[in-house]
């Protein structure tokens, strides 16, 4: 198995209704394609890592990579994994916007407009993932 993390814009703010549709959707293909992860949102910044098999993970990323609702989409690492970090969620999902955000251990301000993502190494942002997953089950 790999494990994929990549950062991205959206073009445009995502409403609630808007990340729900795309909750809903993703979770059941990712079902089905024996895809596990985490999504991180906000403000039209998006940080997400995907796990499975390689030929399935690279082939979501591409869809990912071309679809017109993001924009400068950068890989920050693929690495293959014996076990995967996020085994039961199809796509877990964290609104940084929302109320308390700033309260978890891990916060970051990553996603903030200001934010310089050079300053992101992969281990960083495996484990910011990790301490969202962690302070939300």
């Amino acid at each position: 198995m790999i494990q994929l993390a990549y950062i991205s814009s959206t073009r445009g703010l995502l409403t609630a209704d808007d990340i729900a549709k795309i909750l809903v959707g993703s979770r059941e293909r990712n079902h089905q394609r024996g895809i596990t992860g985490m999504l991180l949102y906000k403000g039209g910044n998006v940080l997400q890592i995907l796990e499975g098999k390689p030929e399935q993970v690279i082939a979501l990323f591409e869809v990912i990579r071309q679809d017109e609702r993001h924009s400068g989409v950068i890989k920050l690492y693929q690495r293959n994994i014996a076990e995967r970090d996020f085994p039961e969620w199809t796509m877990g999902f964290h609104d940084l916007n929302a109320d308390g955000a700033r309260n978890l251990e891990g916060y970051s301000e990553f996603l903030d407009p200001n934010f310089d993502v050079l300053t992101l190494t992969p281990s960083k942002a495996a484990r910011l993932l990790n301490a969202f997953k962690n302070a939300i089950r």
